[in-house]
C-alpha cells in the first residue's frame, strides 16, 4: 500500500471516492479538528458543500493520558469503552471528573476555532464526517453519537485510513463508511503519511474560514 503525500492530498483523493456527493444540497462536510480538518477542507471543495468542525475529545486513563477509556463531542455525546474501563478498576466518579476537565478544553476549542459562527445545521441533512485517520475509532464513534443526537438524517464516516477492526465498529454506528486504505497492521495513522505534521489552529481557523 502506498502512503499519502500529506493531509491535503489525502482529502483530494478521498473526495474522488466520495463523487456521488458532489453537488448534494442537503450535505455537509464536518471534520473532526485539527487534523481532519485539511483533509475535509479538499472534500468540502470538491464536493461543492459547506465545511464545518465537531469538537471531539478523548478520555484519558488516569496516569497513562494516551489511553483513550472513552470519548465527548460537542452536543453532550459521551462513549466509554465500557471493557477498559472494567479492566482498570475506574468508577464513575472517576470517569465524570475527567469528562468534566476535558469538557472545558472542548468549549475552549470550539470557540477558538470557529469564532462567533455559529455551527452549521445538521439536523435532516446528510453529514460527511471526515477526519485524517482511524485507529481505535473512539473519537469517530463519539462524533457520530453527537451527529446522531443533532439529528443527522444520514452520516457518512470518510477517512484516507483506519484500522479494519474500527471501521468495522463504525460500519454499524454510521450509514456508510468510506475508507481508502486498511492495512491489516495499523500502528499508526501518521505513518501512512509522507508529511504528518501537526496541524495548527491557525491553519484550521483559515480553512474554516475559507
Amino acid at each position: 500500500m502506498q502512503s499519502f503525500t500529506d493531509r491535503y492530498q489525502a482529502g483530494r483523493l478521498l473526495a474522488e471516492a466520495l463523487a456521488h456527493y458532489r453537488g448534494a444540497t442537503d450535505a455537509v462536510v464536518v471534520a473532526l479538528p485539527r487534523g481532519g480538518v485539511p483533509v475535509a477542507a479538499e472534500v468540502a471543495a470538491a464536493l461543492g458543500v459547506p465545511l464545518d468542525v465537531l469538537v471531539v475529545r478523548k478520555l484519558g486513563a488516569p496516569g497513562h493520558s494516551e489511553l483513550a477509556v472513552g470519548a465527548i463531542a460537542s452536543g453532550g455525546a459521551r462513549v466509554i469503552n465500557e471493557e477498559l474501563v472494567r479492566q482498570l478498576g475506574l468508577d464513575a466518579a472517576t470517569l465524570d471528573r475527567i469528562a468534566e476537565r476535558e469538557t472545558g478544553e472542548l468549549h475552549r476549542r470550539e470557540a477558538l476555532y470557529r469564532g462567533r459562527r455559529p455551527a452549521l445545521e445538521v439536523a435532516g441533512r446528510t453529514v460527511v464526517l471526515v477526519d485524517d485517520g482511524v485507529a481505535t475509532g473512539a473519537t469517530m464513534l463519539a462524533a457520530v453519537s453527537a451527529l446522531r443526537e443533532l439529528g443527522a438524517k444520514r452520516l457518512v464516516v470518510a477517512v484516507p485510513v483506519g484500522a479494519p477492526d474500527s471501521l468495522a465498529r463504525l460500519r454499524e454506528a454510521a450509514d456508510e463508511v468510506v475508507c481508502l486504505l486498511a492495512p491489516i497492521q495499523l500502528a499508526s495513522v501518521g505513518q501512512w503519511y509522507d508529511d504528518f505534521s501537526q496541524t495548527g489552529d491557525a491553519e484550521v481557523r483559515s480553512l474554516l474560514n475559507g
